[in-house]
């Protein structure tokens, strides 16, 4: 066969070839093994000189439009490969727009935070305003300014976190200080509630935390007594817990209170019966109270015969465990979301 007939075949072959690909990867490959470096019309070009001076321009002119042919035919099935393939990739990629969206993830509060939301509500309708105090506190206002000074065996109760730097700086063991920073800054009648994290280097338990959140309360103007302070925290304790839980005070000691009491609630987890998280009690401690010491009001400038006061202590994770049936308060701060989202669905 001559140079012409072969190279006459190679074009029928390539392009029955050509024609029977049926996706992009193949039509590559056809490129491949016809023009390619290795393909079979480059080696067909290579004969060329084998050729007599006189074929050989003949040759290369029929040589030259199979390649261009070749080339074009390629081309065009390239395009109608890719455009295939991109049907079919929009095809199995596609979205019926008709269908419900789905429900996005939403965030929700903390149930600490919902709980001191609600209680500065709940003291809003009686009142109180609402205020904040730093966590990192000076010992004159965690203890001096609270009928607690240096050498008062009551310090010693605070397992206090030390901040190192000049002087005596502690991460606050309480909201209490807010009191002696309220009243230095503001004239009677004061009512104020403080919601805030403390901290306490303290052993953990069930219902102990080293660090916890407090709503600090204190009222102060003329002829306060403790029925008022009673009156405010059985309210509290209605709104929050219903009508039907019973409320008990005990006297009990606190420096910066005289009289002072403990305030508790019938534990709603045993229903008063005595588990763990109420040390078998059947009560479930929510905070100290008690009237405003003479002392921590005359520190704050006041006069101690003209004006009294009360202030109370609320633990919050107590008051939600109290609401929820929660047994561990360790749970709060353990941001296990199959935990958290039993109090909202949002999460």
């Amino acid at each position: 066969m001559t140079f012409t007939d072969d190279l006459a075949a190679l074009r029928q072959r390539a392009l029955a070839a050509l024609d029977e690909t049926t996706d992009l990867p193949e039509v590559q490959a056809w490129e491949r093994a016809t023009l390619g470096g290795k393909g079979e019309l480059t080696g067909l070009l290579r004969g060329l000189g084998r050729l007599s001076a006189e074929e050989r321009p003949e040759a290369g002119r029929a040589a030259n439009m199979v390649k261009v042919e070749l080339t074009e035919a390629f081309a065009g099935r390239q395009r109608v490969m890719a455009a295939a393939d991109l049907r079919d990739r929009l095809a199995t990629d596609a979205i019926d727009v008709t269908l419900p969206g789905r429900q996005p993830a939403v965030g929700t509060l903390h149930p600490v935070t919902e709980m001191i939301e609600e209680l500065s509500e709940i003291f809003a309708l009686m009142g109180f305003q609402t205020v904040y105090g730093p966590e990192v506190e000076t010992s004159h206002y965690n203890f001096d300014q609270l009928n607690i000074p240096s050498d008062h065996p009551a310090r010693d109760v605070w397992d206090t976190f030390l901040v190192e730097g000049e002087g005596e700086v502690v991460l606050r063991t309480h909201t209490s200080p807010m009191q002696a920073r309220v009243m230095e800054s503001t004239t009677p009648p004061v009512r104020v509630v403080v919601p805030g994290r403390c901290y306490r280097f303290e052993a953990q338990d069930a219902s102990h935390e080293w660090a916890f959140h407090q709503l600090e309360g204190l009222a102060v103007d003329e002829r306060i007594t403790m029925a008022d302070l009673k009156g405010v925290l059985r309210e509290m304790a209605r709104q929050l817990f219903g009508g039907d839980r019973r409320i008990r005070f005990r006297c009990d000691f606190f420096p910066f209170v005289e009289p002072g009491v403990d305030f508790a609630v019938d534990c709603s987890v045993c229903d008063g019966k005595g588990c763990r998280v109420c040390k078998y009690t059947g009560w479930l401690e929510m905070g100290g109270a008690g009237m405003v010491h003479p002392n921590v009001l005359r520190a704050a400038g006041y006069d101690a015969e003209r004006y009294t006061g009360f202030a109370f202590g609320l633990g919050i994770e107590r008051l939600v465990m109290m609401r929820h049936g929660v047994d561990d308060v360790r749970a709060f701060a353990g941001n296990d979301l199959r935990f958290l989202r039993q109090f909202a669905g949002g999460i």
